[in-house]
């Protein structure tokens, strides 16, 4: 069994992932962190983030594991914190624009689901990765409240930045994921969409645990 939930920054893909496949005793694969992870590493070593090619091959060497909990590993080092930090969020979309960095993670991401029942988040899980998935959905809220969950987050680890500016940086962010041309984000005839805008994160996870058939 696959469940696939798809939709832009701040919509809470993340979280209710997570938490979802903790109800349902899954297996959880957030694709967002592979991306991250390869973001991180190309800033860190000075790989140009316009450099497909190069940032193809740093994605195929690079060696990302998850840990217990939230942790996520990259070549053995915790970077559970730092793949979060605004620096690497803002420039994570050309990052995963790349044909070639795309290429390197979606057998990585396809493995993660054999032999296992799954929930992964991401932007191209029910439409790329995962076109046959059992229950496909697609989360999406509006910018203000995307940009508010944001500013939390990054407030909660001692980042400042206004809802405004945060605001201006989905919308861009929303039009690179969207526009680009290898795997751009979009919805699917057959996904379910789910506004979260007015919920919960409870309230969500229940709608999604309840779209996946009994005794899964």
């Amino acid at each position: 069994m696959i469940v696939t939930i798809d939709g832009p920054a701040g919509s809470g893909k993340s979280t209710v992932a997570r938490l979802l496949a903790e109800r349902l005793g899954f297996r959880f694969l957030d694709s967002g962190a592979l991306y991250r992870c390869v973001t991180l590493a190309a800033i860190e070593r000075g790989v140009p983030l316009s450099d497909g090619a190069a940032l193809g091959r740093l994605a195929t060497g690079l060696r990302i594991a998850f840990g217990e909990g939230k942790t996520v590993l990259l070549d053995g080092v915790d970077v559970t914190t730092e793949i979060r930090s605004e620096r690497v969020s803002t420039n994570v979309s050309e990052v995963a624009s790349k044909a070639e960095v795309r290429s390197a993670l979606t057998g990585l991401q396809r493995r993660c689901a054999e032999g296992a029942d799954l929930v992964c988040e991401g932007r191209d899980m029910g439409t790329v990765i995962f076109p046959l998935a059992d229950v496909k959905v697609y989360l999406d809220a509006a910018p203000q409240t995307r940009a508010e969950r944001r500013r939390l987050e990054l407030s909660a680890r001692g980042e400042d930045v206004s809802v405004d500016v945060l605001v201006a940086r989905m919308k861009e962010r929303d039009r690179l994921d969207s526009s680009r041309e290898t795997a751009p984000l979009r919805r699917a005839d057959d996904q379910i969409l789910v506004d979260t805008s007015g919920l919960t994160i409870d309230e969500v996870v229940d709608r999604l645990s309840g779209l996946v058939p009994p005794g899964r």
